[in-house]
């Protein structure tokens, strides 16, 4: 299968790209740098800009973008970073594969736990609604966006 990664550096990206290469994939990391191979494209998501015929053939899209919640503190800046990081690279994405013939037939995004809120009263149940905050909020936002 030949695979689009976006967040293919971080954490799970680095682990997913190896694993899926070292099972016979064929593995397109997105980078925000110029591509130093064939496994690579580059793309602007902060511009909206991916050229979609870097989606074209792809089996599946993976898109594990966005900036670390745990990095640093928390100011208002660094907020709205991890709000438009998820949401700027899930709609380049959506919209080279809407600009396809025929857009590859999976499309992986992934979301956040913060979904639920950070209240731990009570039991969380997968068919509970969003919480409140901030990350709740921004999961709403970003499945929307997928």
């Amino acid at each position: 299968m030949r695979i689009v990664i976006s967040g293919a550096s971080g954490f799970i990206g680095t682990a997913l790209s190896a694993h899926l290469l070292g099972s016979g994939h064929d593995v397109v990391r997105l980078v925000r740098r110029p591509p130093e191979g064939t496994g690579e494209a580059s793309w602007d998501p902060a511009a909206g800009q991916l050229d979609e015929a870097v989606l074209d053939g792809a089996d599946a899209v993976v898109n594990l973008s966005g900036a670390g919640i745990g990095e640093r503190r928390w100011t208002k800046a660094r907020v709205r970073e991890i709000i438009d990081s998820r949401l700027r690279t899930t709609k380049t994405l959506t919209a080279a594969m809407g600009r396809l013939g025929t857009p590859p037939g999976t499309f992986l995004s992934q979301s956040a736990s913060g979904y639920y809120g950070s209240s731990r009263a009570g039991l969380l149940r997968e068919d509970a609604g969003p919480g409140k905050g901030m990350l709740a909020t921004l999961c709403v936002d970003w499945e929307a966006a997928a």
